[in-house]
């Protein structure tokens, strides 16, 4: 059976791969709409850009920065005090998964429909962009279910996150005794 840290880590590198893909969606239709031949139909070859696709952007980098940090930081055993307690990693995946629904939703009511115009590259990667947004933020939900249980289930919340939390070996841990 696996661990729960090596299904932590598995999500995590789903979620970092979910967010480089997006991460690559958006920036091309950024430079799509910010760079629009004057021929272009679309808003009649002036150049523009979609607020929420910045906020996607934005979300996907955050999110590479933290399941870097994260996957880092299980692997190495590392503790930086209360920044890599289970609480803070709740934090920091509740964040996030606020970013990914608010993207998620909001790219969902402006392009949820564009099977019409599938023939065009832009109305694909659009379809794709709301596709990883959805995925992303699947994959975040799981990952916030699965740290608070592992959290509450041990009561953990002030522990490193890597889950091998030994109160004698750790400096920042509170002080325990144990008694055989």
């Amino acid at each position: 059976m696996a661990s729960i840290n090596a299904v932590r880590v598995a999500l995590y590198v789903l979620l970092w791969v979910f967010s480089a893909v997006l991460l690559g969606l958006t920036a091309a239709r950024l430079h799509y709409t910010t760079h629009l031949s004057v021929h272009d139909p679309l808003n009649a070859g002036h150049h523009f850009y979609d607020p929420i696709v910045a906020e996607l952007l934005v979300s996907s980098l955050l999110t590479l920065l933290w399941t870097t940090f994260v996957t880092h930081t299980i692997f190495r055993s590392f503790e930086y005090g209360r920044f890599t307690s289970f609480a803070s990693e709740l934090l920091g995946l509740f964040v996030l998964f606020v970013f990914w629904l608010v993207g998620a939703a909001i790219a969902t009511t402006y392009w949820g429909n564009l099977n019409w115009c599938w023939a065009y590259a832009p109305c694909r990667l659009l379809t794709a962009l709301v596709a990883f947004a959805w995925m992303g933020w699947i994959v975040l939900l799981a990952l916030l279910v699965i740290s608070a249980l592992f959290a509450v289930a041990n009561s953990a919340f002030g522990d490193p996150l890597h889950g091998r939390y030994d109160p004698r070996l750790s400096q920042y841990g509170p002080s325990r005794t144990v008694r055989a």
